[in-house]
Formats: structure tokens, sequence, C-alpha cells
């Protein structure tokens, strides 16, 4: 698949923590293509510009200059539990998909370009993701109310 966009997000989801959700430079992936409404009421949007499986992407070899990448990172809900439907839900074989995921995105990123990696380890730990993917971060950054949200930088060097 050809594209002119510069930016992937290969699992975009609602688009949650994107300032511009409509940003021309990124093309929004997903598998899912969805609506819900959440229990508080709001409506929960998954739309994505194109539908793929993150573990085997349709792009040529080192095609963007940045990728994102925020994979589902809970094993242990209900499937239609409303973070199931925000989030969506790993399943039995997380690791080899979480690892197939990371090495599809590495692939398509260009030399000297960036990965993004969102995850959160409120059930399954970072240093745990960390020894399945085989890569260590650049850098980092821990977010969120419970200090559970890593934000990774890696480099894809030539």
């Amino acid at each position: 698949m050809k594209t002119d966009k510069k930016i992937l997000d290969a699992c975009c989801g609602s688009r949650m923590f994107w300032f511009d959700k409509t940003n021309p430079d990124v093309l929004f992936a997903d598998i899912r293509n969805e609506s819900h409404i959440l229990c508080d009421g709001r409506d929960l949007n998954i739309v994505p510009d194109v539908r793929i499986d993150f573990r085997n992407m349709p792009f040529e070899d080192n095609t963007f200059k940045m990728v994102v990448f925020d994979p589902p990172h809970l094993e242990k809900l209900g499937s239609s539990s409303w973070l199931a439907k925000k989030y969506g839900k790993l399943n039995g074989s997380w690791e080899e998909d979480i690892k197939a995921g990371f090495d599809e995105c590495m692939r398509v990123l260009d030399f000297n370009g960036t990965l993004i990696f969102k995850w959160n380890e409120t059930q399954i730990k970072v240093s745990k993701l960390l020894t399945v993917i085989g890569h260590r971060p650049l850098f980092g950054h821990v977010t969120g109310r419970h200090l559970s949200t890593h934000w990774m930088a890696f480099l894809k060097s030539q």
C-alpha cells in the first residue's frame, strides 16, 4: 500500500492523545472500525483512515518518518467491558502479538526515524514488555494518575 503520509499511528483507537485528530501528515490505522456509547454516556468512535492489523502491515519497508504504537495493554477484562471498547484487549498470545507489532512498526519506519511506544503497566510491567520486544528505549516518560503509563522513544538506526 502506497502512502504520502509521514507518520503512522499503527493502532489509533479513538485518537485520544492526539491534539490534532485530523493531522494531514498522519495515517490513522486500526484493526477496529466501531462506535460505542460508554458507561458515562460519551460516544466512543474508532474510525481509522485505513483498517490494518499491526502484526502484518501492508506498507513497504522504511515508509514512515515516525510511527506511533499504542497497542492494547490489558488482558484481564471482559471483552464487552468499557475498558475493552476504549482500549482493546490482548489475547492469550499477547507476547507474540506485541513482538510482531513492534517488529512491523520498526520495519515500516524509515532509517533514523522515531518510534513512539505507549504502554500502560497496570497488568503487564514495562520490564516484561521490554524483554518481549527485545529493544531498549532511548528515553521515556511516566504519566498518569498512578504513574503507570509509559511513553518510550526508539530510534531506527541504519
